[in-house]
Formats: structure tokens, sequence, C-alpha cells
């Protein structure tokens, strides 16, 4: 029997306790049961997941940045959510950051002990000049992890927002974060390894704090990425598609338009939409701060 303090996400799941002992199918359908748990996890928890896009937003709008925090499972989906969203969204490298406890090499590696290591995760903060403009976001399955507490301690210290996901009620690191997100997934089906239901429920939240901010800013149309970055084949065709799309013509006025606007998304969707070309196109889109305000649409 777990310990009374023992967080959530390590204790034994009684549904799956002689996992081992049967057959490969039925182990397939008890993982696909407990995963089915995560997204009713997620949605409980929507409305802090909603307040904290929104102070993302406007740390990113004050020229702040939003830096997870994360060690092992929870470090590699932070890695994963900042790394996709300059190609995505068309940011900065430095505008999302993923600091993972034992640096780099954690994400291929397991760095023993990294995660106890408080000092560090403040010292991370103190190297990045974490301050009131930014987000930080600590990621714990626990919520108990020294690295992540040691940052956000130290972030909230410096003035910046703090915001928690952790899979565990009442821990440390909500008690030091001023919003929790606290999607409670259970026990895992191998008791303790929280790279399962805890780390999907983790990569979805954080889906949406990154997604969810972008759209408040401006970087998508409708639903469609206009911020995107074309940097392969790939890209350039999927850039005609949303240019296509988005001003309602065929592919090859898009690619005109695309060529016009030096590959710029964005100013092509208003040029087509306007009807004027990529300079005055571009100065739309810095006076109005996003594509539907370019194009002179209300929000809807």
């Amino acid at each position: 029997m777990a310990h009374a303090r023992d967080p959530l996400t390590e204790t034994i799941n009684d549904r799956t306790r002689d996992f081992d002992a049967l057959p490969m199918l039925e182990q397939a359908r008890l993982m696909n049961a407990e995963d089915r748990r995560v997204p009713e996890a997620v949605a409980n928890e929507l409305p802090r997941v909603a307040e904290a896009a929104a102070r993302i937003a406007d740390a990113l709008r004050r020229g702040g940045r939003l830096v997870y925090v994360g060690a092992g499972t929870s470090g590699r989906v932070a890695a994963l959510d900042a790394a996709e969203c300059p190609p995505t969204f068309g940011t900065p490298p430095d505008l999302v950051q993923a600091v993972v406890a034992g640096g780099p090499g954690a994400l291929l590696e397991a760095v023993e002990g990294a995660e106890d290591d408080g000092a560090a995760g403040a010292r991370e903060m103190d190297a990045r000049q974490v301050g009131p403009r930014d987000a930080v976001v600590g990621i714990a399955a626990s919520g108990e992890t020294p690295f992540v507490l040691g940052a956000v301690r130290r972030a909230r210290e410096r003035g910046a927002a703090t915001i928690a996901v952790a899979c565990s009620p009442a821990s440390s690191l909500e008690a030091a974060c001023e919003l929790a997100i606290t999607p409670l997934t259970g026990p895992e089906v191998i008791a303790g390894s929280t790279r399962l239901k805890a780390g999907t429920a983790q990569k979805l939240v954080l889906n949406m704090l990154s997604t969810l901010a972008m759209v408040r800013l401006g970087k998508v149309y409708g639903n469609l990425m206009v911020d995107m970055q074309a940097t392969n084949e790939k890209l350039r065709r999927r850039a005609v598609r949303i240019v296509a799309a988005a001003a309602h013509t065929d592919e090859a006025a898009a690619a005109a338009a695309l060529e016009r606007a030096g590959g710029r998304v964005p100013v092509a969707i208003v040029m087509l939409g306007r009807g004027i070309g990529p300079d005055e196109a571009a100065r739309r889109l810095d006076a109005a701060g996003s594509v539907r305000g370019a194009l002179g649409e209300a929000p809807r």
C-alpha cells in the first residue's frame, strides 16, 4: 500500500494488478481504457487552462516570454511544445523556452539526480533573467520535483507569473504557484510510470496553453496557422493552401501572392483580401496586429 504522503501518481492501480499475466490484447485494452480517463481529467481543468493561457498571452504581449520548467518526461513534453512554436506560429526561438533538469542531454538520456537539485532550478531562472514580464509554467506529475519547485519559487520571487501543471492534488508545486492546473489522471497502468497517463495529460495541457495564447495574439486566422514559417517544400505547399483557403482563391493566385509577399503568409492573405500591394498589406498588419484586424473583420 502506498504511503499517505505518496503522490497520487505513485499509487497502485487496482485495475491493473495482474497486468503481466494477461494476454497482450487484453493488456492493450486495459491501457486504452486507462488512457480514455485522461481527456476527462483535463476537461475538469479547462477553466484553469483558459485562465492560464490568457495570462501567458498577456505576458507575451508585454514583451515577455513563456518559460516551461520540467524534469524527465515533463521536461521532454515541455521541450517538444517549445520547439514546435517557431515553425507553427512564426515566433522567435527564445519566446517559448523549455528548461529541463540536467540540460539538453536529459532530452535523450536520464541525468541521475538532476531533478533533485532545487538550487539548480533557481539558478536557471536567474541565468535567464526571468522577470515580471514573463510567465513560468512548472510541470511535474507528482508536483514535488525539487528542480521544478526551486525554479518556480525563484521565478515568483523575481516577479514572473507562475503556473503549475501537476497530476496530484494539493501538491507543493500548486502551493508555490499563483495558478494551478491539476488533471487528476490517477494511478498509472504500471505504478509510477508517469510517462503514461500523466505525460499524456501534460501534453494535452501544454498544447492548449501555447495554442490558445498564440490565437489570442493573432497568430491564427480562423483555424489557419497564418504565421507559420515555410522552411521546407512540404511547408511551402501548406503555405499556398493556407493563403488560398483564407483568401477564398485558387492555389495559383495564392502562390503568386506569396511570391510578391516574400513568402509572408499574412501579407499575402491581406493583399488578396483587400486588393492591395505587399507594403500596404504589411502596414495594415502592423497596425492591426492580426490578419482579421487587417482585413477589417470584427472578431466572432
